[in-house]
């Protein structure tokens, strides 16, 4: 099995955020592979990684990275691929990794999800590999139907919720 989607992050302590991205794309049954690799302090490997991913059959990469969060920057500036950078909340309440991913300077643009939302980002790669698989198109239809559904049924439950001034 080939991984079409990479999902890299600038330290192990980054992968309890990041397995919700991996859960969904493991629900999806989409193969992707997991890596831990720093701007900072493996810039070489980030290179190999990043100038080389569409070549090995990656479609969409999404990375994460805290406090000086450059890893998505970095990557996209190597590559033509789409990332999805995930801010973590590493410090300054993730504000200092949002701002880091997001402010790219033109030409190198990252998706950017919120802070800690890692699934967001892997239904975002959900929603780029859907436009050229009709499977997985059909799937990503179903899930967001499933989302609709809780909602629905949320209310459901709520309208049974009884207070002497609430009017519906």
């Amino acid at each position: 099995m080939t991984p079409i989607v990479s999902i890299i992050m600038g330290s192990t302590s980054d992968l309890p955020v990041m397995e919700k991205a991996a859960a969904l794309l493991n629900e999806f049954e989409i193969p992707f592979e997991i890596n831990a690799l720093s701007a900072h302090r493996t810039p070489r490997e980030v290179e190999v990684f990043a100038s080389n991913a569409a070549n090995n059959g990656i479609k969409v990469i999404i990375a994460a990275a805290g406090m000086a969060a450059h890893l998505p920057g970095v990557i996209a500036s190597m590559t033509t691929l789409p990332v999805i950078g995930v801010p973590i909340n590493a410090s300054l309440d993730g504000m200092d990794a949002l701002l880091a991913i997001v402010q790219m300077p033109p030409g190198i643009p990252v998706a950017t999800v919120g802070i800690n939302a890692s699934l967001n980002a892997a239904i975002l790669a959900v929603q780029i590999l859907a436009n050229s698989d009709e499977k997985l198109n059909t799937k990503l239809v179903k899930y967001k139907e499933d989302l609709k559904s809780k909602i629905v049924e949320a209310n459901e439950q709520l309208s049974k919720v009884k207070y002497d001034f609430k009017t519906n």
